[in-house]
Formats: structure tokens, C-alpha cells, sequence
């Protein structure tokens, strides 16, 4: 399997992947922070990193099977008095997400955020196609940690 993650961090998708015992033949990362980056490639060194989701071009690499990502959330959180949406200068990268969506039309595709207005719910889930999954993360852990999770992967609700 050939995963494109977007807006990788320190590559939760990877640790996510392995714990499912999901075989990946090769992880592409777009991720501009340094210690971000440096976090990867010390846990997992084959990751090819590939820089700014601005600039990377479909016909740069194979056929991708699953395409994940985080866009920034800052101007979509309910915790931010700026709440820009989708116009503000760092959730607005969501289109590029959607764009690569659409360019490499992956078998599947997984997206993540933060809780949100339900306008920008909505905008989102109209662009995906598909509505998100609510999960907090107090129903397994010790922390809360509300998230949206927009999904073509068949998954069970709980």
C-alpha cells in the first residue's frame, strides 16, 4: 500500500497504520516543520519526505492507495476567537487536501479536524462527499480531544 500523508506531524498515521497491522510499502510525507520531520524520520526512517502540500505534484508519485491527513485547524476551532473557516490563512490549506484528493483519486482517503462550527462542518462534509465520524478521545483515554473524521473506510460505528 502507498500512503500520501498530508500535514504529517510526527506521523501519527504511521504509529495508527502499524498498530492495525497494515502493510505499507511506501509513506510519503508532506510536513514542513523541522522537529516534526526530525520526530519521523528517527521513528521511522523509511518515510520519504516530500515538503510543502503546496507544491507537490501528482506526477511525482505512484499510484497512492490511501490518502490521510490533518489540515491545520487554528481558524476552524471552536477555542479560537478568530474562526475563520475555510478563508483563514492556515485551514484553507484544506484545499489542497481536496485537491490532491481529487488529482489522485486514491482507494481511500481519511481526514481529520478539530470540533467546529457546523457551517464549516458542513462545507467540509459537502467537499468530501461523505459526513465525519465524531470521536472524543475521554471515551478511551485520559484526555478530551474532540475530533471530526471524514472517511470513505468502511468502519463500524460504535
Amino acid at each position: 500500500m502507498n500512503v500520501l500523508s498530508l500535514f504529517d506531524g510526527m506521523s501519527c498515521g504511521q504509529i495508527a497504520l502499524q498498530e492495525a497491522n497494515v502493510k505499507v510499502d511506501n509513506y510519503f510525507s508532506s510536513e514542513i516543520k523541522k522537529h516534526a520531520i526530525n520526530c519521523t524520520q528517527h521513528n521511522f526512517p523509511n518515510t520519504k519526505q516530500i515538503g510543502d502540500v503546496r507544491n507537490i505534484k501528482v506526477s511525482d508519485l505512484p499510484k497512492i492507495d490511501l490518502l490521510i491527513g490533518g489540515s491545520p485547524c487554528q481558524d476552524f476551532s471552536i477555542g479560537s476567537k478568530d474562526r475563520a473557516g475555510l478563508e483563514g490563512e492556515k485551514s484553507s490549506l484544506f484545499y489542497e487536501y481536496l485537491r490532491l484528493l481529487k488529482e489522485l483519486k486514491p482507494k481511500y482517503f481519511l481526514l481529520e479536524n478539530v470540533e467546529m462550527t457546523s457551517e464549516n462542518k458542513k462545507a467540509l462534509s459537502d467537499y468530501l462527499g461523505v459526513e465525519p465520524t465524531f470521536i472524543n478521545s475521554i471515551d478511551f483515554s485520559f484526555q478530551t480531544r474532540k475530533r471530526y473524521y471524514w472517511t470513505n473506510i468502511p468502519i463500524k460505528k460504535w
